[in-house]
């Protein structure tokens, strides 16, 4: 499979015998040098599968369930479980604090952090709010309203989420298939019938919670990009140059992964039933096609599950400022922004409606686009939020108009480039320590998660370089590292 070079940091992929469009692909050669063979295969894959029109490769393409981690993939006609993945709706939050970088420059000031937050947001599979003393309970009338309404008013006020938060959120409410919440309300009553979804109260219990393998939580100093554009953009945003924030990045849990499961296993069923042969002989790239009882239940799943997430989110963030008002008290908080890595969503494309799939990519849309009419980033563009790593640190972004090629769309970070088994032989676990050490980045684990290093990542400056050389979006801020909350258990490969 050859990689053809159209600029810096862009290019194409052709399909065998030049058979449709193209796969987009963006990175610059360094970049584009290290795509595993497995991940390119699985991109030409998803790109012939039925329905699909378009496919986009970002630099932090890796190989995944069945389309590429790090891909963009666009349907007007059929839904794809596999582009959305187990976790669905995985996405990124960032809360900015008032709070000045000085004040906790002190070690034992952020310990006493890191205390507080543990005592509010579990880590580790299968953990939630009853492991931890200072959480949230959940029972299952408010559960039910969480999955079936999203961070709608009532909701967040029920949690003590400020309400006015969900104006900060790429979607703060998902509808059912027909745009309704009885859509939802019916299918959670066939799904709980059914016990599609076990230990219903125990998986609501999970809200505000971190789980485990890639998800974090990092306290931040903000750094905003020194030019006049783009501080005023950061000021807009809310941003506070040399001030503690917060990033946060989690998904919808055990939920979530449940009726992720559930729907790979029903479509399956139907392939074989059917003799439906899978694309490409993959039978991860389920589909079915829009206007269909399968569709139309996976729709209301992936709602249910985004849901969920929307409101962990939210309330991880209501306790993270919490717990930094215990320690700092006074601090003040504001939601930067909520945005999805791991979701489909209906958007306006070349004049017609597409199912956007992002399957570990971000959607980006800059100021003046029509879709962010009447929100507080119709003229700047929305917050694009990438997390690097604690070395090496993340970044605040806004878009480009040049990013209408890439389907409006970015990468969601800088995207393995070691599988965990490949870094627990290969990394060595004291100068993961010492790394942070230096860098004066501390942690809740006693050892940092040796397949969670940075260098278990892709060069992050270099898949910047490769955004920004592309056209597609700029840097607003970078966000330091000062603490890391982390789920200490190996994660699965």
């Amino acid at each position: 499979m050859t990689l053809h070079k159209t600029d810096e940091a862009l290019g194409f992929l052709p399909l065998p015998g030049n058979t449709g469009k193209p796969i987009t692909v963006v990175g610059t050669d360094a970049i584009r040098d290290h795509f595993d063979e497995m991940c390119l295969q699985q991109a030409i894959n998803s790109r012939m599968a039925p329905g699909v029109t378009d496919v986009i490769l970002n630099p932090d393409g890796h190989a995944g369930y069945g389309a590429p981690i790090g891909c963009v993939m666009v349907s007007p006609t059929h839904i794809y479980p596999g582009p959305v993945g187990v976790d669905i709706k995985c996405s990124m939050s960032l809360l900015q604090l008032d709070i000045p970088e000085d004040a906790i420059a002190d070690k034992r000031t952020r310990r006493a952090l890191i205390d507080a937050i543990v005592e509010r947001t579990p880590t580790g599979a299968g953990r939630g709010q009853r492991s931890v003393k200072k959480g949230r309970r959940v029972d299952t009338a408010l559960g039910t309203r969480v999955v079936t309404e999203g961070a709608v008013a009532d909701v967040c006020e029920a949690l003590g989420i400020p309400p006015e938060w969900a104006t900060r959120c790429e979607d703060s409410t998902h509808r059912g298939h027909d745009g309704t919440y009885d859509a939802l309300r019916s299918r959670l009553e066939l799904i709980l019938k059914e016990e599609r979804v076990k230990n219903f109260a125990d998986k609501i219990g999970q809200l505000g919670s971190y789980g485990g393998g890639n998800h974090f939580g990092e306290c931040e100093i903000t750094r905003v990009n020194d030019r006049p554009s783009m501080q005023a953009t950061a000021d807009s945003f809310g941003l506070k140059d040399g001030h503690v924030s917060f990033l946060s990045h989690c998904g919808s849990r055990g939920f979530g992964n449940l009726l992720a499961t559930a729907q790979f296993k029903d479509l399956e069923r139907k392939f074989e039933k059917w003799s439906t042969p899978y694309p490409s002989g993959d039978k991860k790239l389920v589909y079915a096609p829009l206007g269909t009882a399968e569709a139309d239940a996976y729709l209301d799943d992936m709602a249910l599950g985004s849901n969920f997430a929307t409101v962990n989110h939210l309330l991880i963030n209501a306790l993270v400022l919490e717990a930094f008002q215990e320690i700092l008290p006074g601090a003040k908080g504001r939601l930067v922004y909520f945005i999805s890595h791991n979701i489909a969503r209906e958007e306006i494309l070349d004049g017609r409606k597409n199912w956007v799939h992002r399957k570990g990519a971000t959607r980006a849309i800059p100021g003046g686009h029509f879709s962010l009419a009447g929100t507080p980033f119709a003229e700047t563009g929305h917050p694009i939020l990438l997390p690097g790593n604690p070395r090496d640190g993340s970044v605040v972004m806004v878009a480009k108009a040049g990013a209408e090629r890439t389907a409006w769309s970015v990468n969601h970070g800088a995207g393995r480039q070691m599988g965990r088994k490949h870094a627990a032989r290969t990394l060595d676990q004291k100068s993961v320590d010492a790394d942070f050490d230096t860098h004066d980045i501390l942690s809740n684990c006693r050892k940092y998660p040796i397949d969670e290093a940075p260098d278990a990542y892709k060069n992050f400056p270099e898949v910047l370089r490769s955004v920004e050389s592309a056209g597609l979006a700029e840097t607003v801020a970078k966000l330091q590292a000062r603490f890391v909350i982390k789920d200490e258990a190996a994660a699965d490969d």
